[in-house]
Protein backbone atom coordinates (compact mmCIF):
# COMPACT_ATOMS: atom_id res chain seq x y z
CA UNK A 1 0.00 0.00 0.00
CA UNK A 2 1.09 3.25 -1.21
CA UNK A 3 1.85 6.20 1.17
CA UNK A 4 -1.05 8.08 -0.99
CA UNK A 5 -3.38 5.39 0.25
CA UNK A 6 -2.82 5.87 4.06
CA UNK A 7 -3.08 9.55 3.78
CA UNK A 8 -6.32 8.86 2.23
CA UNK A 9 -7.83 6.31 4.56
CA UNK A 10 -6.45 8.25 7.64
CA UNK A 11 -8.31 11.44 6.46
CA UNK A 12 -11.70 9.46 6.19
CA UNK A 13 -11.14 7.63 9.28
CA UNK A 14 -10.74 11.54 10.78
CA UNK A 15 -13.93 12.46 9.13
CA UNK A 16 -15.87 9.67 10.40
CA UNK A 17 -15.52 10.24 13.41
CA UNK A 18 -16.05 13.97 13.48
CA UNK A 19 -19.42 12.99 11.67
CA UNK A 20 -20.42 10.62 14.22
CA UNK A 21 -19.43 13.02 17.27
CA UNK A 22 -21.43 16.32 15.87
CA UNK A 23 -24.73 14.80 17.67
CA UNK A 24 -22.97 14.66 21.01
CA UNK A 25 -21.17 18.17 20.23
CA UNK A 26 -24.35 19.92 19.70
CA UNK A 27 -25.58 18.92 23.52
CA UNK A 28 -22.27 20.30 25.54
CA UNK A 29 -23.33 23.05 27.66
CA UNK A 30 -20.72 25.65 28.98
CA UNK A 31 -21.23 26.85 32.35
CA UNK A 32 -19.00 28.92 35.02
CA UNK A 33 -18.29 27.32 38.32
CA UNK A 34 -17.38 29.34 41.07
CA UNK A 35 -15.42 27.68 44.07
CA UNK A 36 -15.50 28.92 47.46
CA UNK A 37 -12.16 28.71 49.00
CA UNK A 38 -12.88 30.13 52.30
CA UNK A 39 -11.94 33.09 53.94
CA UNK A 40 -7.96 34.52 53.27
CA UNK A 41 -5.34 34.11 55.66
CA UNK A 42 -5.61 37.77 56.04
CA UNK A 43 -9.60 37.83 56.93
CA UNK A 44 -8.22 34.96 59.64
CA UNK A 45 -5.43 36.60 61.23
CA UNK A 46 -7.88 39.89 61.64
CA UNK A 47 -11.69 39.30 62.81
CA UNK A 48 -12.38 43.24 62.39
CA UNK A 49 -11.14 43.51 58.86
CA UNK A 50 -14.46 43.78 57.52
CA UNK A 51 -15.44 46.38 59.96
CA UNK A 52 -12.47 48.60 58.42
CA UNK A 53 -13.39 48.29 54.64
CA UNK A 54 -16.76 48.93 55.55
CA UNK A 55 -16.27 52.16 57.70
CA UNK A 56 -13.07 53.47 55.46
CA UNK A 57 -15.86 52.92 52.30
CA UNK A 58 -18.02 55.43 54.26
CA UNK A 59 -15.16 57.90 54.30
CA UNK A 60 -14.51 57.56 58.45
CA UNK A 61 -10.24 57.55 58.62
CA UNK A 62 -9.76 53.69 60.65
CA UNK A 63 -6.05 52.97 62.31
CA UNK A 64 -5.52 50.27 64.14
CA UNK A 65 -2.95 49.83 67.22
CA UNK A 66 -2.08 46.74 69.66
CA UNK A 67 -1.07 48.95 72.34
CA UNK A 68 -2.18 52.51 74.18
CA UNK A 69 1.48 53.94 74.04
CA UNK A 70 0.03 57.01 72.61
CA UNK A 71 -3.78 58.28 72.23
CA UNK A 72 -5.26 60.00 69.53
CA UNK A 73 -5.35 63.63 70.04
CA UNK A 74 -8.31 65.05 70.28
CA UNK A 75 -7.27 68.68 69.67
CA UNK A 76 -7.29 68.68 66.20
CA UNK A 77 -10.34 66.29 65.41
CA UNK A 78 -12.91 63.99 67.21
CA UNK A 79 -11.62 61.00 68.01
CA UNK A 80 -13.26 57.53 68.90
CA UNK A 81 -11.22 54.75 70.58
CA UNK A 82 -12.21 51.14 70.31
CA UNK A 83 -11.37 48.52 72.55
CA UNK A 84 -11.87 45.75 71.22
CA UNK A 85 -9.50 42.81 72.31
CA UNK A 86 -8.65 41.35 75.96
CA UNK A 87 -8.03 44.25 78.83
CA UNK A 88 -6.68 41.39 81.51
CA UNK A 89 -3.82 43.59 82.26
CA UNK A 90 -4.24 47.05 81.90
CA UNK A 91 -2.98 49.02 84.82
CA UNK A 92 -4.94 51.59 86.76
CA UNK A 93 -2.41 53.96 85.69
CA UNK A 94 -3.53 53.46 82.10
CA UNK A 95 -6.89 53.74 82.90
CA UNK A 96 -7.08 56.68 84.81
CA UNK A 97 -4.97 58.06 81.25
CA UNK A 98 -7.75 56.66 79.38
CA UNK A 99 -10.42 58.12 81.39
CA UNK A 100 -8.73 61.64 81.48
CA UNK A 101 -8.25 61.63 77.88
CA UNK A 102 -12.57 60.78 77.51
CA UNK A 103 -12.82 63.61 79.90
CA UNK A 104 -10.62 66.05 77.32
CA UNK A 105 -13.53 65.27 74.63
CA UNK A 106 -12.57 61.48 73.33
CA UNK A 107 -14.79 58.97 72.49
CA UNK A 108 -14.51 55.69 74.08
CA UNK A 109 -16.12 52.82 73.24
CA UNK A 110 -15.30 49.19 74.97
CA UNK A 111 -16.47 45.85 75.63
CA UNK A 112 -17.14 44.76 79.59
CA UNK A 113 -15.25 41.43 79.95
CA UNK A 114 -16.56 40.76 83.52
CA UNK A 115 -19.10 39.92 85.90
CA UNK A 116 -20.32 41.64 88.85
CA UNK A 117 -19.27 40.02 92.09
CA UNK A 118 -21.24 40.52 94.54
CA UNK A 119 -19.55 39.20 97.64
CA UNK A 120 -16.33 41.08 96.70
CA UNK A 121 -18.08 44.34 95.67
CA UNK A 122 -16.32 44.25 92.34
CA UNK A 123 -16.03 42.45 88.80
CA UNK A 124 -12.36 42.91 88.49
CA UNK A 125 -12.53 45.01 85.51
CA UNK A 126 -10.84 48.16 86.46
CA UNK A 127 -12.97 50.12 83.63
CA UNK A 128 -16.21 48.99 84.22
CA UNK A 129 -15.67 49.38 88.07
CA UNK A 130 -14.52 52.71 87.86
CA UNK A 131 -17.61 53.89 85.75
CA UNK A 132 -20.13 51.73 88.52
CA UNK A 133 -21.82 49.39 85.91
CA UNK A 134 -21.61 46.13 87.01
CA UNK A 135 -22.23 42.81 84.38
CA UNK A 136 -24.61 39.64 85.40
CA UNK A 137 -25.61 36.82 83.20
CA UNK A 138 -29.72 37.37 81.69
CA UNK A 139 -30.55 33.78 83.35
CA UNK A 140 -29.61 35.26 86.91
CA UNK A 141 -31.76 38.19 86.36
CA UNK A 142 -34.51 35.43 85.63
CA UNK A 143 -34.03 33.21 88.80
CA UNK A 144 -34.08 36.65 90.56
CA UNK A 145 -37.72 37.44 88.89
CA UNK A 146 -38.40 33.99 89.41
CA UNK A 147 -37.42 34.16 93.64
CA UNK A 148 -39.46 37.42 93.65
CA UNK A 149 -42.33 35.87 92.38
CA UNK A 150 -42.66 33.07 94.75
CA UNK A 151 -42.26 35.87 97.62
CA UNK A 152 -45.06 37.22 96.82
CA UNK A 153 -47.11 34.49 96.98
CA UNK A 154 -49.39 35.25 94.52
CA UNK A 155 -49.57 37.42 91.19
CA UNK A 156 -50.59 40.87 91.31
CA UNK A 157 -54.29 41.41 89.40
CA UNK A 158 -54.75 44.97 88.08
CA UNK A 159 -58.64 45.64 88.95
CA UNK A 160 -60.92 46.17 85.90
CA UNK A 161 -58.78 44.85 83.39
CA UNK A 162 -59.63 43.07 80.49
CA UNK A 163 -58.51 39.50 79.65
CA UNK A 164 -56.50 40.61 76.98
CA UNK A 165 -52.74 39.20 76.15
CA UNK A 166 -50.21 41.95 75.66
CA UNK A 167 -48.55 41.70 72.76
CA UNK A 168 -45.34 40.03 71.94
CA UNK A 169 -42.20 41.19 70.90
CA UNK A 170 -41.09 40.85 67.95
CA UNK A 171 -37.72 39.33 67.52
CA UNK A 172 -36.86 39.26 71.22
CA UNK A 173 -33.89 37.71 71.07
CA UNK A 174 -32.48 40.87 68.61
CA UNK A 175 -31.20 44.10 70.69
CA UNK A 176 -33.37 47.08 69.77
CA UNK A 177 -31.82 50.65 69.55
CA UNK A 178 -34.25 53.96 68.51
CA UNK A 179 -32.93 56.97 67.61
CA UNK A 180 -34.72 60.18 67.73
CA UNK A 181 -36.86 61.01 64.99
CA UNK A 182 -37.09 57.35 63.40
CA UNK A 183 -40.42 54.95 64.37
CA UNK A 184 -38.84 51.98 63.84
CA UNK A 185 -35.69 50.74 66.44
CA UNK A 186 -32.61 49.42 64.46
CA UNK A 187 -32.22 45.63 65.63
CA UNK A 188 -28.69 44.32 66.38
CA UNK A 189 -27.67 40.96 66.89
CA UNK A 190 -25.85 41.38 70.68
CA UNK A 191 -25.64 37.71 72.53
CA UNK A 192 -28.26 37.38 74.72
CA UNK A 193 -26.51 35.76 77.69
CA UNK A 194 -25.26 39.01 79.33
CA UNK A 195 -26.97 41.91 80.58
CA UNK A 196 -25.53 45.01 81.15
CA UNK A 197 -27.24 46.89 84.72
CA UNK A 198 -26.60 51.02 85.48
CA UNK A 199 -27.12 50.78 89.62
CA UNK A 200 -26.15 54.65 89.51
CA UNK A 201 -28.42 55.92 86.36
CA UNK A 202 -25.52 57.18 84.91
CA UNK A 203 -26.53 56.10 80.94
CA UNK A 204 -27.86 58.59 78.86
CA UNK A 205 -29.13 56.01 76.35
CA UNK A 206 -29.00 52.25 76.10
CA UNK A 207 -30.42 49.56 74.01
CA UNK A 208 -31.95 46.31 75.04
CA UNK A 209 -33.64 42.89 74.30
CA UNK A 210 -36.44 41.36 75.49
CA UNK A 211 -34.42 39.94 78.80
CA UNK A 212 -30.92 42.35 79.16
CA UNK A 213 -29.35 45.45 78.39
CA UNK A 214 -26.39 45.34 75.87
CA UNK A 215 -24.69 48.53 75.24
CA UNK A 216 -25.21 51.85 77.44
CA UNK A 217 -24.04 55.41 76.76
CA UNK A 218 -23.15 58.07 78.86
CA UNK A 219 -21.71 61.74 78.61
CA UNK A 220 -18.75 61.64 80.49
CA UNK A 221 -16.85 65.86 80.56
CA UNK A 222 -16.27 66.75 77.20
CA UNK A 223 -16.58 62.88 75.94
CA UNK A 224 -18.89 59.95 75.44
CA UNK A 225 -18.46 56.63 76.92
CA UNK A 226 -20.43 53.53 75.12
CA UNK A 227 -20.23 50.08 76.87
CA UNK A 228 -21.09 46.76 74.90
CA UNK A 229 -21.63 42.90 75.91
CA UNK A 230 -19.91 42.15 73.51
CA UNK A 231 -18.36 42.98 70.07
CA UNK A 232 -18.67 39.75 68.26
CA UNK A 233 -21.51 41.15 65.64
CA UNK A 234 -18.71 43.04 64.36
CA UNK A 235 -16.43 40.59 63.22
CA UNK A 236 -16.94 39.41 59.80
CA UNK A 237 -19.02 36.57 59.87
CA UNK A 238 -21.50 38.30 61.36
CA UNK A 239 -21.23 42.43 60.42
CA UNK A 240 -23.33 42.02 57.53
CA UNK A 241 -26.24 40.64 59.71
CA UNK A 242 -29.44 42.85 60.73
CA UNK A 243 -27.72 46.02 61.24
CA UNK A 244 -24.91 45.30 62.83
CA UNK A 245 -22.82 47.32 60.05
CA UNK A 246 -25.21 50.36 60.95
CA UNK A 247 -24.55 50.72 64.41
CA UNK A 248 -20.79 50.74 63.97
CA UNK A 249 -21.11 53.28 61.38
CA UNK A 250 -23.39 55.08 64.13
CA UNK A 251 -21.40 54.97 66.63
CA UNK A 252 -18.63 56.34 64.67
CA UNK A 253 -19.76 58.92 62.54
CA UNK A 254 -17.88 62.15 62.21
CA UNK A 255 -14.77 61.29 63.67
CA UNK A 256 -11.81 59.24 63.08
CA UNK A 257 -11.51 55.46 64.67
CA UNK A 258 -8.51 54.00 66.32
CA UNK A 259 -9.31 50.38 67.03
CA UNK A 260 -6.92 48.44 69.51
CA UNK A 261 -7.13 44.95 68.57
CA UNK A 262 -4.43 43.27 70.78
CA UNK A 263 -3.58 44.58 74.13
CA UNK A 264 -1.54 41.20 74.95
CA UNK A 265 1.64 40.61 73.30
CA UNK A 266 2.88 36.73 73.73
CA UNK A 267 6.32 36.70 75.47
CA UNK A 268 9.53 34.80 74.07
CA UNK A 269 8.77 31.72 75.44
CA UNK A 270 5.13 31.65 74.13
CA UNK A 271 6.13 32.78 70.50
CA UNK A 272 8.76 30.01 70.44
CA UNK A 273 6.12 27.66 71.39
CA UNK A 274 3.80 29.01 68.55
CA UNK A 275 6.03 28.92 65.93
CA UNK A 276 9.19 26.28 66.74
CA UNK A 277 7.80 24.03 69.05
CA UNK A 278 9.77 21.18 67.53
CA UNK A 279 12.98 23.37 68.31
CA UNK A 280 11.92 23.83 71.90
CA UNK A 281 10.89 19.71 72.35
CA UNK A 282 14.69 19.24 70.89
CA UNK A 283 16.27 21.86 73.15
CA UNK A 284 14.08 20.09 76.64
CA UNK A 285 15.66 16.41 75.34
CA UNK A 286 19.00 18.02 74.92
CA UNK A 287 19.10 19.48 78.31
CA UNK A 288 17.86 16.20 80.32
CA UNK A 289 20.41 13.68 78.77
CA UNK A 290 23.35 16.57 79.74
CA UNK A 291 21.98 16.47 83.23
CA UNK A 292 21.27 12.74 82.77
CA UNK A 293 25.38 12.38 81.57
CA UNK A 294 26.36 14.98 83.93
CA UNK A 295 24.75 13.12 86.76
CA UNK A 296 26.13 10.14 85.76
CA UNK A 297 29.23 7.92 87.58
CA UNK A 298 32.62 7.95 86.39
CA UNK A 299 35.56 5.55 87.59
CA UNK A 300 35.06 2.70 90.17
CA UNK A 301 33.25 2.65 93.29
CA UNK A 302 35.76 3.86 96.33
CA UNK A 303 35.73 0.83 99.24
CA UNK A 304 33.90 1.97 102.14
CA UNK A 305 36.40 2.85 105.12
CA UNK A 306 36.80 0.09 107.61
CA UNK A 307 35.39 1.39 111.20
CA UNK A 308 38.03 -1.22 112.84
CA UNK A 309 40.55 1.31 112.32
CA UNK A 310 38.82 4.03 114.19
CA UNK A 311 40.65 3.82 117.73
CA UNK A 312 40.23 5.57 120.75
CA UNK A 313 43.74 7.69 120.54
CA UNK A 314 42.37 8.93 116.75
CA UNK A 315 38.90 10.26 117.69
CA UNK A 316 40.83 11.77 121.18
CA UNK A 317 43.33 13.75 118.11
CA UNK A 318 40.60 14.44 116.20
CA UNK A 319 38.37 16.11 119.35
CA UNK A 320 41.95 18.05 120.36
CA UNK A 321 42.03 19.29 117.11
CA UNK A 322 38.44 21.01 117.08
CA UNK A 323 38.52 22.36 120.21
CA UNK A 324 42.13 23.69 118.91
CA UNK A 325 39.93 25.52 116.53
CA UNK A 326 37.29 26.47 117.64
CA UNK A 327 38.45 27.67 121.48
CA UNK A 328 42.10 28.60 121.00
CA UNK A 329 45.37 27.44 123.01
CA UNK A 330 44.26 29.58 125.80
CA UNK A 331 41.39 27.87 126.40
CA UNK A 332 43.18 24.52 126.59
CA UNK A 333 45.36 25.56 128.88
CA UNK A 334 42.78 27.36 131.23
CA UNK A 335 41.32 23.63 131.32
CA UNK A 336 44.64 21.71 132.37
CA UNK A 337 44.52 24.76 135.00
CA UNK A 338 40.79 23.89 136.37
CA UNK A 339 41.61 20.24 136.42
CA UNK A 340 45.02 20.60 138.19
CA UNK A 341 43.02 22.51 141.13
CA UNK A 342 39.71 20.40 141.20
CA UNK A 343 42.35 17.63 142.14
CA UNK A 344 44.50 19.25 144.40
CA UNK A 345 40.99 20.20 146.17
CA UNK A 346 40.00 16.44 146.34
CA UNK A 347 43.41 15.79 148.24
CA UNK A 348 43.50 18.52 150.63
CA UNK A 349 40.21 19.73 151.77
CA UNK A 350 39.92 23.53 152.39
CA UNK A 351 42.21 24.28 149.20
CA UNK A 352 39.93 26.20 147.70
CA UNK A 353 40.20 29.06 151.29
CA UNK A 354 43.68 29.04 151.14
CA UNK A 355 45.78 32.14 149.72
CA UNK A 356 46.93 31.85 146.03
CA UNK A 357 50.72 31.63 147.35
CA UNK A 358 49.82 28.75 150.02
CA UNK A 359 48.00 26.55 147.49
CA UNK A 360 51.44 26.71 145.21
CA UNK A 361 53.47 25.98 147.78
CA UNK A 362 51.05 22.95 148.86
CA UNK A 363 50.93 21.69 145.37
CA UNK A 364 54.88 21.94 145.05
CA UNK A 365 55.28 19.78 148.27
CA UNK A 366 52.64 17.36 147.04
CA UNK A 367 53.84 16.78 143.23
CA UNK A 368 57.74 17.81 144.22
CA UNK A 369 57.89 20.40 142.18
CA UNK A 370 59.58 23.78 142.62
CA UNK A 371 56.97 26.55 143.74
CA UNK A 372 58.10 29.11 141.13
CA UNK A 373 58.04 26.36 138.35
CA UNK A 374 54.39 25.61 139.57
CA UNK A 375 53.20 29.85 139.66
CA UNK A 376 54.45 30.27 136.37
CA UNK A 377 52.05 27.18 134.83
CA UNK A 378 49.41 28.39 136.86
CA UNK A 379 49.14 31.65 136.63
CA UNK A 380 46.87 33.35 134.25
CA UNK A 381 48.69 34.46 130.61
CA UNK A 382 48.29 37.59 128.84
CA UNK A 383 46.36 37.09 125.51
CA UNK A 384 49.30 36.60 122.91
CA UNK A 385 50.32 34.41 120.59
CA UNK A 386 52.31 31.38 121.62
CA UNK A 387 54.70 29.57 120.12
CA UNK A 388 54.35 25.54 119.03
CA UNK A 389 57.20 24.76 121.11
CA UNK A 390 56.15 26.87 123.54
CA UNK A 391 52.47 25.63 123.99
CA UNK A 392 53.72 21.92 123.76
CA UNK A 393 56.09 22.36 126.48
CA UNK A 394 53.34 24.52 128.95
CA UNK A 395 50.69 21.40 128.11
CA UNK A 396 53.74 18.77 129.06
CA UNK A 397 54.07 20.56 132.75
CA UNK A 398 50.32 21.18 133.55
CA UNK A 399 49.74 17.50 132.48
CA UNK A 400 52.56 16.18 134.92
CA UNK A 401 51.25 18.34 137.31
CA UNK A 402 47.53 16.39 137.12
CA UNK A 403 49.03 13.07 137.12
CA UNK A 404 51.43 13.92 140.22
CA UNK A 405 48.22 14.47 141.61
CA UNK A 406 46.35 11.53 140.73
Amino acid sequence: MSRRIGLVIFALVVLGIAAASFPLLKRLEHYEEQVDQGPSPEVRTQPYLAAETFLRQRGIAVRTTQALGTLPDVDQHVQTLMLLDTREKMTPAEVSRLLDWTRAGGRLLFVAEQLWDQTKGRSGDLLLDRLQIHQFLTRDLRAQDQRRERDLNKPVIPLNTPDVEPPKTPWPELTRLYVQNEQDPAYMSFDPAFHLDDPEDNAQSWANSADATHLLQMVYGKGLITILTDADLWKTPAIAKYDNAWLLWYLSQDSEVTMLLQTDHDDLFGLLWKYFPQALLALTLLIAATLWHSGMRHGPLQPETSRARRQLSEHLRASADFMLRRQGRQALLRSLQHDILRRARQRHPGFEALPVTEQWQLLARMTRQPTRDIGQALRPRPQERMSNTEFTRQVVYLQSLRNALA
